[in-house]
């Protein structure tokens, strides 16, 4: 389901990809069976090949990860988290414009 320069999260992998990133990462909560997530998800795959060097951008199954996704109280999805630094710095809900997506890594890009 995800483009060529999508991520994939999940409990295994999430610490080191994400909390330990040295870049900011934009990780995707959605499930095979939303609607506006399947919707969102070009979208994510394009800000995933717009940012590739620069920040990370991935999906997380709340499905697969439960654990995850109430580690950070995803409780809609579509959710948006953006992290940096290991914590997370902004929450979008629902599906968004691209450019939402893209105003908030490019304030954290320009730090």
């Amino acid at each position: 389901m995800a483009g060529a320069h999508t991520l994939t999260f999940n409990d295994d992998n999430f610490q080191t990809e994400v909390l330990e990133a040295s870049v900011p990462v934009l990780v995707d909560f959605w499930a095979q069976w939303c609607g506006p997530c399947l919707m969102l998800a070009p979208t994510i795959d394009e800000l995933a090949s717009a940012f590739q060097g620069k920040a990370k951008v991935g999906k997380v199954d709340v499905d697969s990860s439960p654990t995850l996704a109430s580690m950070y109280g995803i409780q809609n999805i579509p959710t948006v988290v953006i992290f940096h630094n290991g914590q997370p710095v902004e929450r979008i809900v629902g599906a968004k414009h691209k450019r939402d997506y893209e105003t908030a890594l490019n304030k954290l890009l320009s730090r």
